[in-house]
């Protein structure tokens, strides 16, 4: 007898499990349908409102936290790689820029040197101009000189020179000039003069 007594309280209790779970459950589902649905109806966003209940609760706030911080920490790390790339770039972008500065300020210098150079030049060019046209202007006034001088004074002195500067002074007179001052000098200075001045004008 008291094996059937403990095998019906056994049955008896999980019937009343079974009671109980059909009176809790079942009305707990149909409030929580009842209330998706009036929630629907009155145009509240049932899934928005769940993640924002979900995120006062301990449990779920610290999870949400958690991803927001993983989010958040890969966000970062992207920035800063991107930052260091960017950072790479400027510097040789930088250095770009001081080679081919270093490389105008070399043709710049070339540039200047050259310049330099064609100034001096022209200078030394000009100064041998000044210095020719100054030697010009000398030995004309020399000529000149000899010249109005009267034969009988010119003719030594003449002599006098080396036949190089003399045959330079002779052949620049004018010819009736260039007689007289022969007929002043010996027949041998006359007659060398003379065959250099042949010599040159041939």
């Amino acid at each position: 007898m008291r094996k059937k007594s403990d095998f019906n309280e056994l049955e008896e209790s999980k019937i009343s499990k079974f009671q109980w779970f059909l009176v809790i459950f079942i009305p707990l589902i149909f409030a929580v349908t009842v209330a998706l649905i009036v929630f629907t109806v009155a145009g509240v966003n049932v899934v928005e409102k769940a993640k924002e209940m979900s995120a006062k609760i301990p449990f779920f706030e610290s999870d949400q936290k958690g991803e927001e911080n993983g989010k958040s920490a890969r966000n970062d790390e992207k920035v800063s790689m991107k930052l260091e790339k960017l950072e790479t770039e400027i510097e040789n972008k930088e250095k770009e820029i001081e080679k081919l500065e270093g490389i105008i300020d070399t043709r710049d210098k070339a540039i200047a040197k050259a310049e330099a150079e064609k100034q001096q030049l022209q200078t030394e060019m000009n100064q041998l101009k000044d210095s020719q046209n100054n030697s010009k202007q000398a030995f004309k006034d020399i000529i000149r000189t000899y010249e109005t001088m009267a034969p009988k004074r010119a003719a030594p002195i003449i002599t006098e020179m080396n036949d190089e500067d003399a045959v330079g002074i002779l052949s620049s007179m004018k010819a009736a000039t260039l007689a007289k001052v022969l007929e002043q000098m010996t027949t041998a200075d006359a007659a060398r003069l003379t065959k250099k001045l042949t010599e040159q004008s041939s």
